[in-house]
Order: C-alpha cells, then structure tokens, then sequence
C-alpha cells in the first residue's frame, strides 16, 4: 500500500490570478479564463464568485449548464468557488439585517457551486471595525456562518472559511470559532501566508497545521516579500519608519515557508488541492506573459512535494 505522505499535491488555479483586480493586471473572461489554466496543466480551478467572473447575477440554468459542460470538456476539476463574506459590515445600523443578506448570498453561491459541480465554497469571517465591542463583532460572524452553514448544506456544500479577515485570522482563534460553530459543512480554507505575516517561525506554523487538521480542506498558496517603507521628516533631517510594505513574488522567493507548510499538510494527511493565486501588485508585472510565468514557477515548486 502506497503511503499517503508520498502522493503529489493536486494543483488548482484561482481566476483572481487572471481577473484584472490590481493594479497592471491582465483580465480574461472566465472562458478564457479555463483554457489557461487547461494550458498551463492545471488539475483544476477556484473560480471567483462575483464579476467579472462567476456571479449569480448573471449566471441563469442555461448559462449554468454551458459553463458545467466548458469544464468537464476541458477535464478540469470544478474545486470550489470563492465567495467575498464580511459578516462585521453593518454592524452601525442594526436595523439592516446584514447578517442574513449575506448568509442568504452564501446560499446563493452554494446553489450555484452544487449547479457547476463543486461541493465547496470559500467565505471570509470580518474585518474587525474600529471603535466597536470585540465580542459583538464576533457574535456577528458566529451568527453569519452559523445561517450560511445551514443554507450550503441544503445544497450539499462545505463552506471552507479563510484565514484572512481579522476576526480570527490566527489558528488558535479559528480554531475556537470553527469549534463554537461545531456545524459538519463550515471547515477551514488554512493558507500559510497568514501565520508568516503574523509572525509564525518554521515550528509555530507546523504547529498550526498539524492543530488545525481536524478542520482543513482546502488551502491556497501566494508567495510575498516584505519592502520597508519610510517617510522624510523635514525637522529631524531624518526618516521615520512606516508599516512594511507587502509585495508578491514567485514560489521560493520569498518570505513564506512553504516548504514546511506543504510537508506539514502531508505529514496530517492533507487529500485537498494546493490552490495558487495572484492576488497582489507581482514582481514583473500584470501582462499575460508573466502571470502565465509566475503561474508556471508555481506547478514547478509544488511538483516537489
């Protein structure tokens, strides 16, 4: 019997990497969006849920349907959708329900996941506001994914939460609100470029993994470098130093130990797909050819694994 530590990572590729958000970055319809990724030997995509890519809006049974048949044409596996959750936003005007506008746009998302022939969606937690009591924040985003948890699974969806919006960005954190949550389809998106930023050394974030195995099922890889920044101020004849800027890079070059995180989800067990983004300002620009290089580097670096 083959030892499941040996098998190689299936690889997907997210359409944010493609979808013309940053600054210089190339757009290509979502059709042309697959046949990249079938070009560039991807197992599979991460398509984003909203425009210009894959919005419920503008995806009605028919449209559902072509697309589900563009996919399994190209032999690409449908990984998951991205959803864009803040379950904090609203929280000055409680008489907008906001939570249940957007449990109920996680049901949407979910219909058309199950609709396109994926069983996950990837949702964000909040963004912690200034000023306002921690714990009602974080009571909203309870509430938020407890009601969004119970409309995916009316469709058969796991809704797969990132560690990316502040409220509970670490894994200790998270770890506790996937636990409060304790429904069976709200589980973990765990990237490994969070922990870095936070301050994780090699140990610390082998560590978060191997605590948040019980709950991880997807995780999605992008590569940073730190740029100091800083400003002149005039009466000191001297500068100041500001927050670090934060800037993406290719696989292996730069600060995010990705090495230690991919052993780490072998050494759990890990079956899900290592997805790969370029969701920031790149190193070498946003034209075609580089994404295309940089997406490249990336199949190579994680072919090791």
């Amino acid at each position: 019997m083959s030892n499941p530590k040996d098998s190689k990572f299936k690889t997907c590729l997210h359409s944010v990497s493609y979808a013309g958000f940053w600054r210089g970055q190339a757009r290509l319809s979502v059709e042309e969006f697959l046949d990249k990724a079938k070009q560039l030997g991807f197992d599979g995509v991460m398509l984003t849920a909203k425009r210009p890519h894959i919005s419920p809006f503008d995806y009605d049974a028919a449209a559902r349907d072509a697309l589900r048949s563009k996919i399994d044409s190209l032999g690409l596996d449908l990984v998951c959708l991205a959803g864009y959750t803040d379950f904090t936003a609203g929280l000055d005007r409680a008489e907008i329900p906001n939570v249940e506008i957007q449990a109920s746009y996680v049901g949407e998302l979910a219909k058309l996941a199950s609709d396109l022939g994926t069983d996950m969606v990837r949702i964000f937690t909040g963004y912690e506001r200034p000023g306002a009591d921690f714990d009602a924040q974080y009571a909203k985003v309870v509430e938020g994914l407890k009601l969004a948890g119970q409309k995916a699974a009316e469709h058969g969806v796991t809704l797969a939460v990132q560690n990316h919006h502040d409220i509970a960005s670490h894994h200790d954190t998270m770890y506790w609100l996937l636990e409060e949550i304790n429904l069976p389809n709200v589980k973990a998106a765990f990237d490994a470029w969070s922990p870095t930023l936070q301050g994780l050394d090699t140990e610390q974030l082998r560590a978060a993994v191997l605590k948040m195995k019980p709950f991880i099922v997807h995780t999605t890889a992008a590569q940073y470098v730190r740029l100091p920044r800083y400003h002149y101020q005039g009466a000191l004849v001297n500068y100041c130093r500001d927050e670090t800027l934060i800037r993406a890079v290719p696989m292996g070059e730069g600060i995010v130990d990705y090495e230690t995180f991919f052993n780490s989800l072998k050494e759990i067990g890990y079956h899900g797909y290592i997805g790969y983004e370029m969701c920031a300002v790149l190193s070498g620009g946003g034209d075609i050819e580089n994404l295309d290089r940089t997406a490249r580097k990336f199949l190579d670096y994680v072919s090791k694994f």
